[in-house]
């Protein structure tokens, strides 16, 4: 598996990305703001995430995804611990990550990379979703935000 970041003239993965994102006016906006990453296996994307800078000296990973063939794989750790060190080599001294209160397995893997929980964002998903969001059979409603120091 190689992780790359997207060149210039390439598509991001839109599919995958809505994967984790289900809002594609959010993901464009933000793809138009970061950097898009992508991990491939024999040519084929496997895995996507996007660093957007936030303010100085921090980084936000706005989206993870993998595709759902390789759930359970560790593909996700080896994209969250990429990202770390790539924000770490772009001299960044934190990164942060927002994701579902409904995201059992997310919240479960950004804190056995080391992030941290250090707030909540009440109603976010229902604020800026025009759709309710379902997962683990839980509405999705706060952003849990977690960081990390580099």
């Amino acid at each position: 598996m190689n992780i790359r970041q997207l060149k210039i003239d390439e598509k991001p993965p839109m599919d995958l990305l809505l994967l984790a994102d289900p809002s594609k006016h959010i993901v464009e906006e933000y793809l138009s703001r970061g950097e898009c990453f992508v991990a491939e296996r024999e040519q084929e994307v496997i895995g996507v995430y996007v660093l957007l800078p936030t303010r100085p000296e921090t980084i936000e990973l706005v989206n993870v995804a993998v595709i759902e063939e390789e759930h359970g794989n560790g593909i996700g750790k080896l994209l969250v611990m990429n990202a770390v060190e790539i924000s770490k080599t772009k001299g960044y001294k934190t990164i942060e990550i927002g994701t579902g209160n409904s995201g059992i397995g997310q919240l479960a893997l950004y804190q056995k990379c080391g992030f941290r929980i250090n707030g909540v964002d009440r109603e976010f998903f229902i604020k800026h979703y025009p759709e309710e969001i379902f997962e683990n059979g839980i509405q999705c409603r706060d952003m849990i935000r977690l960081s990390k120091d580099l």
